[in-house]
């Protein structure tokens, strides 16, 4: 594993390093941390790297890796930066030769979206987007209960990520880095909200379901300071005639990270929330509700993601860090596959890729046209 971004002090690149090599079988042996050369190499010293691969910036990164030997150069990078540098690094990272994983949203619209995954097309190499919420169990679960027709055809989904982020910072003080770029449209985008956690609403809702969302009548707002939306809802329509509601907001006020989702189908319903992320809720017109719990032996009867993806016994909870190794776990295991000339199996292709990184764009892209154009229908 080598990283571009996520240096000391980067709580996604933390995140990322812990979650690859959770499970003992990845190692972190190069990166470029920073865009100030100086600071580069000495994060990449805290963090315990080869002062030879704790290089000045991702283009020496890639120059160096591949000057080493095939079996001792990185086999993907990690990319970890701001949205507005994700198009170009992966690009490059991809025709260098190196497997990718890549921090949401892919670009900054979808136009890059769309030519990166025709670069990975080309190269054929691995890629990865992170979206560490279908990495839990009991999502997985939920997954396979609608796929195998528990619930019956879905009518209709409503999922929401409120955050209350935006209400904690003091607009008349310095900004931090981070709080300035997620309101730069040259770094972020055209979207503030929707390009940060809106995508990871909508790709909840399509990995759950396993329907894409076809067009979308949405509002969006600002209330804080800056140019891009801080705010939005939207009216969806699914595949298969399914209608859905889906709600994303830095600005609610009190909330901390409230992601959730509700499926209604002809026979059942679920219900999902990250706060408790170690029980799925099933519900019945005609019977009590069902509490399914991450770690069960029922659980890993009903669905073989969920029990791939569990690491502890019922009873010791576990959690985002655990979920985004599961995420790098069949991303690697992918990579292995592809390393011993054999076909992945499903399971450890079970991670967001770049197909999901276009519908992402193509999403945020829907609903901003939406907003602008008088809160009128858009096809994603």
């Amino acid at each position: 594993m080598a990283m571009v971004g996520g240096g000391v002090g980067a709580f996604i690149g933390k995140v990322h390093r812990a979650a690859a090599r959770f499970n003992g079988d990845v190692e972190f042996v190069a990166g470029a941390f920073s865009s100030d050369p100086v600071r580069s190499r000495e994060q990449g010293a805290q963090l315990g790297l080869d002062p030879a691969r704790a290089y000045g910036s991702w283009q020496e990164m890639l120059a160096g890796e591949t000057a080493l030997p095939v079996d001792k150069r990185a086999d993907f990078v990690s990319i970890c930066t701001p949205p507005g540098s994700h198009f170009e690094i992966a690009k490059a990272c991809l025709g260098a030769g190196f497997h990718v994983m890549c921090e949401k949203p892919m670009t900054r619209n979808a136009a890059e979206a769309e030519e990166l995954a025709a670069c990975v097309a080309r190269t054929r190499r691995v890629f990865g987007l992170m979206h560490p919420y279908v990495g839990y169990p009991t999502v997985k679960l939920a997954r396979d209960l609608v796929a195998r027709g528990d619930l019956g055809p879905v009518a209709k989904v409503v999922v929401q990520y409120p955050q209350g982020s935006f209400r904690r910072i003091d607009w008349t003080k310095p900004l931090t880095p981070r709080q300035q770029w997620q309101r730069d449209p040259r770094v972020h985008g055209i979207s503030g909200c929707m390009s940060d956690i809106g995508v990871h609403a909508a790709n909840l809702l399509e990995y759950v379901t396993g329907l894409k969302i076809r067009a979308v009548l949405s509002d969006l707002a600002r209330f804080t300071h800056g140019p891009l939306d801080d705010d939005g809802v939207a009216l969806l329509r699914l595949e298969k005639g399914a209608r859905g509601v889906l709600l994303a907001s830095k600005i609610a006020t009190g909330e901390d990270n409230g992601l959730r989702i509700r499926v209604y189908g002809e026979k059942k319903a679920l219900a999902w929330r990250e706060d408790a992320p170690e029980t799925l809720t099933i519900t019945s017109p005609f019977a009590p509700a069902e509490t399914w719990r991450r770690g069960a032996a029922y659980v890993a009867a009903a669905s073989a993601a969920a029990a791939r993806g569990t690491h502890l016994p019922a009873a010791h909870p576990e959690g985002l860090h655990e979920a985004v190794a599961n995420t790098y776990r069949n991303f690697c295991d992918t990579i292995r596959a592809r390393q011993a000339r054999r076909r992945p199996t499903a399971l450890e292709l079970d991670f967001p890729n770049e197909k999901s990184g276009v519908r992402g764009m193509r999403f945020v892209e829907a609903m901003v046209a939406s907003a602008r154009d008088g809160n009128t229908w858009k096809k994603v």
